[in-house]
């Protein structure tokens, strides 16, 4: 697993690293001194593997949908993470950082949330460790995803809406770090997904690395052979496709393939595809691939998802876009709305818009008869029943 993951540096080939304010050197050298011996720790371990266990639910069930594999014309498995506690992957992050947090003596959690399955684990895991959660989370998100706030209220967390910019997820991360700024000794930040300073990428990625890690034996299983051919993934910062993708990384016989959200098209200026719109720059802390004008200014993203409306991704997934690692590929809000709704009446589950991007990956790639497939169901739709209604009621 050498190859494509982080160096000493906090780097992953010419992206990554730690661009912070002063203010947050001693926090942030805390995390990068202390994280993997904490990881690593036996304690630790059998703590975060017990809560996956019996509080999170896992492992989740690799499906095989029968009826979607026979119109593709391919073995085509769905990776249940929608199964999880909370409704998504986000979970599994979660309980792996409010753990570390407990270690390094911090009381108060802050964390930022787009489709706020990341706001809601966090403050699951908050309640459960009896610890104070504030969200930061964009205005126009919290009228989105109006039943994910009242979750997080319901289990204590304080929801701050946030007003600038777009008023989505790039502005609740802005927010959330200026928190952590003014509050630096009691407070730990449980980022979301795989992006700010080293070393939070690789410590998220290694979090959400039990999905390839279960994969792999389940296809053992199932198929005799843990390598199937394909991996699929929607990407927004990418978590959930950093977890998926984490133990085939080196295995070049398997086909990575991440779905980012083209919104109206990537061509139209309402669009969050950053691998074919984006160029070097820094965000949040890291230097990754970035939607930006010519002066360096960041371009406002749009998706019909919450949770892919981010003008970048983490340095991990730039580093596997320039290398080739990973093909990636866009579905506009239409054509992942259409993936959403097969997958509703074609196998009776409804999936996360988020991960309805990864389904409609099927209609764009071409398979033998016999090649397996793996499709990353990362969430759960019940927070997206009203954006399911308004597009078909417009159709």
């Amino acid at each position: 697993m050498m190859r494509y993951n982080v160096d000493l540096n906090g780097y992953y080939g010419d992206f990554g690293g730690a661009f912070i304010p002063e203010l947050l050197h001693a926090n942030i050298e805390e995390l990068r001194q202390t994280y993997l011996t904490i990881l690593n720790d036996e304690s630790f371990q059998k703590e975060f593997i017990q809560l996956l266990r019996d509080y999170a639910g896992r492992p989740t069930p690799l499906y095989f949908a029968s009826r979607l594999s026979e119109k593709y014309h391919a073995r085509i498995y769905l990776k249940r993470e929608d199964l999880c506690h909370t409704g998504a992957h986000k979970i599994n992050n979660t309980i792996g950082q409010i753990l570390l947090a407990r270690r390094l003596n911090k009381q108060k959690i802050i964390a930022e949330t787009g489709a706020g399955q990341h706001g809601v684990a966090t403050a699951t895991v908050c309640a459960l460790m009896g610890m104070h959660c504030t969200v930061y989370m964009g205005q126009l998100d919290m009228e989105r995803q109006h039943p994910n706030v009242e979750r997080m209220k319901l289990l204590g967390a304080t929801v701050v809406p946030v007003t600038s910019g777009n008023r989505t997820l790039k502005d609740a991360t802005n927010e959330a770090m200026r928190h952590w700024i003014n509050h630096p000794k009691d407070t730990h930040y449980i980022i979301g997904s795989v992006v700010g300073p080293h070393p939070y990428p690789d410590m998220v990625a290694r979090f959400q690395s039990v999905i390839s890690q279960e994969m792999k034996y389940q296809l053992t299983e199932k198929e005799g052979n843990p390598y199937p051919d394909y991996v699929i993934a929607c990407v927004g910062g990418g978590s959930n496709a950093a977890g998926c993708f984490y133990h085939y990384l080196d295995d070049e016989q398997v086909n990575l393939v991440g779905v980012e959200a083209a919104g109206k098209g990537v061509n139209t200026g309402q669009s969050a595809a950053t691998t074919a719109l984006g160029k070097p720059g820094i965000l949040h802390g890291s230097k990754t691939l970035l939607m930006q004008t010519n002066d360096g200014q960041v371009i406002e993203p749009y998706s019909i998802s919450a949770g892919l409306d981010y003008p970048g991704i983490g340095p991990l997934h730039a580093n596997l876009h320039k290398t080739g690692r990973v093909e990636f590929i866009h579905a506009t809000d239409d054509e992942a709305m259409k993936a959403g709704l097969e997958l509703c009446r074609m196998e009776g589950i409804i999936p996360a818009v988020e991960s309805a991007h990864a389904l409609a990956a099927l209609s764009k790639l071409s398979f033998d008869n016999d090649d397996v497939v793996v499709v990353n169901l990362s969430g759960r739709g019940d927070k997206d029943l009203e954006t399911y209604i308004r597009w078909n009621m417009k159709q």
